[in-house]
């Protein structure tokens, strides 16, 4: 699997779009968690940040579940 994902990111601008767009709001997201207290603006954005976040990784996921059913399985 890791094998798909390395070569879906060095050769699939979309699949590599999508990685970094998710890694950016992972990391927003981990200073948002790293707070104390969270404004209500921030509370709204955290949900909407993890909102984004699923929906990326379902995406990447349907890239690669794709790629792997044209990649040859050996035996």
């Amino acid at each position: 699997m890791e094998d798909i994902r390395a070569q879906l990111l060095a050769g699939n601008d979309e699949f590599r779009r999508l990685a970094q767009e998710h890694t950016q709001y992972a990391q927003r997201l981990d200073s948002l968690i790293q707070k104390k207290y969270l404004s209500e603006d921030e509370k709204l954005e955290e949900v909407r940040l993890k909102k984004l976040k699923l929906r990326l990784k379902d995406e990447m996921e349907r890239i690669e579940r794709h790629a792997r059913s044209y990649t040859p399985h050996v035996a």
